[in-house]
């Protein structure tokens, strides 16, 4: 039985993902919020920040054997790079990237163990394009293509496969949020977008299912866009 992890599980597209993966196995999630955990009717949760001590999910994830791991789970903020505190750079290094390879740290020896694995990061397409007044989110998100693409090279013997996911828009509190944060207007950026569109949490969690199946075994080491078109251009 395959043994998911999905961090950032609380809402927005960790959610999605959650219940989108429970026909594929017995799905464990993590996030801050203990209420919103408990109604994913996942096989375990794990209450946990990824901010501050992760030490009792790294012990959560050898507990339960995970052998896939959605790193989901991440913070944004906006604003100028000289207006940031030293706070916020941490918090958002920590979360979005620390955390991950950290996470990932724990779950690779039973996975190598089982001779099979995947690990999905969720990224971003601000981690791929750059993203203005967004440089710490950006770059804490590029981390994440690098590290996939070197430990899809060292894991590949072991049957694990290591890909990142980049979101454009999404319809979720935190895009929602980012709008608010922006200079630009909901319309404004529809009107960037090649589709026209926000993309949908269950696009992003139905990619997920398939990089996990067996028929995308050959995936690995990729930074898949899912932008609406976002990253090719005006």
């Amino acid at each position: 039985m395959t043994n998911i992890l999905v961090t950032g599980a609380s809402k927005g597209i960790g959610n999605v993902i959650a219940k989108e993966l429970q026909s594929a196995g017995e799905v464990y999630v993590t996030g801050r919020n203990e209420k919103a955990l408990v109604a994913c009717n996942a096989k375990g949760f794990c209450v946990c920040d990824l901010s501050k001590d992760i030490n009792n999910l790294a012990q959560f994830i050898e507990k339960n054997e995970i052998d896939v791991l959605i790193n989901n789970a991440g913070e944004y903020v906006y604003g100028g790079l000289e207006t940031m505190k030293p706070e916020d750079i941490q918090r958002i290094f920590q979360t979005n990237l620390i955390a991950p390879v950290y996470l990932i740290s724990k779950s690779i020896p039973y996975m190598k163990q089982k001779k099979w694995g995947r690990i999905i990061n969720i990224g971003s397409i601000s981690g791929v394009m750059g993203e203005a007044y967004a440089s710490i989110y950006s770059s804490s998100k590029a981390g994440l293509i690098g590290l996939t693409k070197a430990l899809a090279l060292e894991l590949a013997q072991y049957n694990i496969t290591v890909n990142t996911v980049n979101p454009g828009w999404v319809e979720t509190d935190l895009g929602e949020n980012s709008i608010e944060e922006s200079e630009f207007s909901r319309e404004e950026i529809i009107e960037s977008i090649p589709q026209k569109r926000f993309v949908k949490p269950e696009e992003v969690a139905k990619l997920c299912k398939y990089l996990i199946s067996d028929d995308a075994k050959g995936i690995t080491g990729q930074s898949i866009n899912l932008c609406a078109g976002l990253s090719v251009g005006i």
